[in-house]
């Protein structure tokens, strides 16, 4: 009330603070920090089921995975090359749906006969008067089109999985909080961060450190940012929910709390489970990132709710429609509540399947690129190896990705498993 009061208007539906027309005057800008302030002072009345703190947290779960002995079990180069690849493919199927409403995703679909999604999304073939009441993704139509795609083109949900990368190289599995945000400050190029993350870097540079980057001025910090980085820390953990949950903790916590923090925790458990060549089937593998997650939290509520609603209907969009009319009025379309539970659904319903489940997850809207990216890397991981995964996903890529972090521009799939596999199978002393 103070701040409409004040002139401030509505936040934009569907971006951030650059689709603004202007940008605000200093007085609105003085007086938001001051709320944010203000707010952050405020009794959550979550806490006690919510925390952030992975002693508290893992005192919540009752179910909470035993460790593995180190080298017991471990992942092939080709199952880490699939993974690599579904995450790029679930990831450029999204991209050019990003931002847009769920009808407008699923007009654009089914105006091509491709509903659901079981390849790229297309301009060719759709009406004039549909593209304009739905215009792509500005940023991502040029190059995740099937008509325009060239290999993979660069997206956050790769670069910070490269990011994890390095970091590991650097500095290996027992890495701390504090490794996470200089990896951040020597390589992350500012203009590829969003949200929390973008906050979290420009808290760091001010001279804020560790956990307070992700607290300070940070409205995002329970968004889906941490979930997308959380990959890295299941595919060098294979077999082993807890090291993985705890390896994407201590990254999360830089820029995240709570259930932003919990999202990559269950991502990261859940690739971990679907790692080895024995892994379980999907549905184990989601009772293992469960079991990571407080089960009094607002996340676990949602995942489980949408485990559920996947099993009671044959028809994806049903499982959407009741997915949107529970939590598109209570979040914002990038929470990682929302998307958490659509990736459990996606997965449910899919059983595992590399088309059915990119594909359903796409379908389901909201963060569209993340969602898919996360679940093609479990469902790539299930099918195997990389000759697995249908030819029509993976072609178009080329075995190159292109992105802005050093020394990673132009590199291919394949090379990324062979990083990824060195560091999987390096000895590891224990965490901090």
């Amino acid at each position: 009330a103070r701040w409409h009061a004040a002139g401030g208007g509505e936040a934009p539906p569907r971006a951030g603070a650059s689709a603004r027309p202007r940008p605000v005057s200093p007085r609105l800008r003085r007086l938001a920090e001051g709320l944010l302030d203000e707010l952050s002072r405020l009794p959550s009345p979550s806490a006690d089921a919510e925390p952030t703190d992975l002693d508290r947290i893992r005192a919540l779960c009752p179910d909470w995975p035993s460790p593995r002995p180190a080298a017991s079990v471990s992942v092939s180069a080709a199952r880490l090359e699939a993974a690599w690849l579904g995450r790029a493919v679930g990831c450029l199927l999204g991209k050019p749906v990003e931002k847009l409403p769920l009808t407008g995703i699923r007009r654009l679909g089914r105006a091509t006969g491709n509903w659901p999604p079981a390849t790229y999304f297309t301009a060719r073939g759709v009406p004039r008067d549909l593209l304009a009441a739905y215009p792509w993704n500005r940023r991502s139509a040029t190059t995740s089109l099937a008509e325009n795609i060239d290999g993979m083109p660069e997206d956050d949900d790769l670069n910070y999985p490269l990011l994890n990368l390095l970091l590991l190289r650097r500095h290996g599995r027992a890495f701390t909080t504090d490794d996470v945000a200089r990896v951040w400050l020597d390589e992350l190029p500012p203009g590829r961060t969003f949200t929390a993350e973008r906050v979290a870097l420009r808290n760091l540079l001010t001279g804020l450190e560790p956990p307070d980057t992700a607290r300070h001025r940070n409205p995002f910090r329970e968004w889906i940012g941490a979930l997308i980085r959380a990959d890295v820390h299941g595919w060098t953990n294979p077999g082993d929910p807890a090291a993985a949950a705890g390896q994407a903790h201590r990254d999360a916590a830089l820029s995240h709390t709570a259930n932003g923090v919990y999202a990559a925790m269950f991502a990261a458990a859940v690739v971990a489970a679907a790692a080895p060549a024995d892994a379980p089937d999907v549905h184990a593998c989601l009772r293992a990132g469960l079991a990571v997650v407080p089960p009094g939290s607002r996340l676990a509520g949602a995942v489980r709710h949408a485990v559920r609603v996947a099993g009671a209907h044959a028809d994806f969009d049903s499982v959407v429609d009741e997915l949107h009319s529970v939590h598109s009025p209570a979040h914002h379309w990038v929470h990682a509540v929302p998307n958490t539970a659509l990736i459990a659904a996606a997965l449910t319903h899919g059983d595992g399947d590399f088309t059915g489940s990119v594909s359903r997850v796409v379908s389901g809207g909201w963060d569209t690129d993340s969602n898919g990216a996360t679940v093609g890397a479990v469902a790539g991981l299930l099918a195997g190896s990389a000759a697995a995964l249908p030819e029509h996903w993976t072609a178009p890529l080329k075995n190159r990705l292109a992105t802005s972090v050093g020394g990673f521009d132009g590199i291919g799939f394949d090379t990324l498993a062979h990083l990824t596999h060195r560091e999987a199978t390096r000895p590891c002393p224990s965490p901090p």
